[in-house]
């Protein structure tokens, strides 16, 4: 479970940041948008090395997806978390627990 959760975290990681970078070469820097596609196909081969079933596993992802671009929207954003995102990221949090637990 141990090393599923880390393929999970990296591959939240090359997701949200290849989305990140995307986003930072359409407000300006372009050469972004290359580095960000290049990451989102790494998050599909690492995605996929997780060791549930994939219906379970792409369960679990979302929540960890959600953790990791929260952390990203506030440092690279700025941008805060509402009370309306910290009420549905519970949910969604709850859910991957079960998905990964049950």
């Amino acid at each position: 479970m141990v090393l599923t959760i880390v393929i999970l975290v990296g591959a939240a990681v090359l997701e949200v940041g290849g989305i990140a970078l995307i986003r930072m070469g359409l407000l300006g820097a372009r050469g972004w948008i290359i580095a960000g596609g290049a990451a989102l196909i790494v998050y599909g081969l690492v995605v996929n090395q997780g060791l549930l079933d994939f219906g379970r596993l792409m369960g679990a992802y979302i929540a960890v997806f959600f953790v990791v671009s929260q952390i990203i929207a506030a440092m690279v954003f700025q941008e805060s978390l509402g009370r309306a995102t910290l009420a549905g990221g519970a949910l969604i949090i709850a859910g991957g627990a079960v998905m990964m637990l049950l």
